[in-house]
């Protein structure tokens, strides 16, 4: 497969390009500007076809061009993973307008460029076809105090939802992939804290911090693949049923009197 993958350099990204690249695809690994990350993302896939591609993903003009150059490169698309996001902690109140919105222009806006100047890409690969945005569980409930992330993300979470009802016809698929708590390039200093990294596994049913290799990048891998042909509009969470257990974690059971 012919793969464009974004925010490729470190963390979720670069796992799953290692991912992708055990299993042969030809990949367009991009990130925000070059880097010696990139440069160890590229040498980590060297046994293919994988090449790096730059630019500032909140800039109007970098999701088409990034498309338009995997393209030239690759001869066309069939997978696009848009993985790149950041995160600007504050409350909302006190929150910048030019925060709220560079924050809403790299997690939501590039991948709806992306999309769109794919998807004739995509469409034209046929059936199996795909796009994969990486989400959050912050786009599914909410997470105080990481200021407008939460509000990009589910905004993402429903404009794939969105873009796979108007892609169905044509085959091309579209769904979020959403990371619960995991060790990331952007969590690794919260898990450097013993206390906090032991507290937040506390709350895990599964008792364990997400790990990239063991519990993500498959699920990407998954839903680009033919086996997941028939899915589509779907956000799959992957937080080791944190997000379901909060009626276990409430002390005492609801019981109705005699009737």
């Amino acid at each position: 497969m012919r793969i464009l993958l974004t925010g490729a350099s470190r963390g979720i990204g670069r796992v799953i390009a290692e991912t992708l690249a055990i299993e042969g695809h030809s990949l367009a690994l991009c990130a925000s500007r070059p880097s010696a990350e990139l440069e160890e993302t590229l040498a980590l896939c060297k046994n293919v076809d994988a090449f790096g591609l730059t630019g500032d993903l909140g800039a109007q003009d970098t999701a088409p061009r990034l498309v338009a150059e995997a393209v030239s490169r690759m001869g066309g698309l069939d997978a696009v993973i848009s993985n790149a996001g950041i995160a600007i902690s504050g409350n909302l109140s006190d929150m910048p307008v030019t925060e709220w919105d560079r924050v809403f222009e790299v997690n939501t806006r590039a991948p709806w460029r992306l999309a769109a100047a794919a998807f004739p890409h995509l469409k034209a690969a046929g059936a199996g076809s795909s796009f994969v945005a990486v989400a959050s569980m912050s786009g599914v409930e909410p997470y105080p105090g990481t200021g407008a992330y939460s509000a990009t993300k589910a905004a993402l979470i429903m404009m794939v939802r969105t873009l796979a009802l108007e892609w169905a016809e044509s085959g091309v698929r579209a769904n979020c992939a959403s990371p619960g708590l995991f060790l990331s390039s952007m969590t690794a200093p919260i898990y450097a804290d013993p206390e906090k990294k032991a507290a937040r596994e506390a709350l895990v049913p599964m008792h364990r911090i997400g790990d990239p290799a063991r519990d993500f990048s498959g699920l990407v891998r998954f839903l680009i693949s033919p086996d997941a042909g028939y899915i589509t509009g779907q956000n799959i969470l992957a937080d080791g049923g944190l997000i379901g257990s909060i009626h276990g974690q409430i002390s005492g059971r609801p019981r109705s009197g005699n009737i």
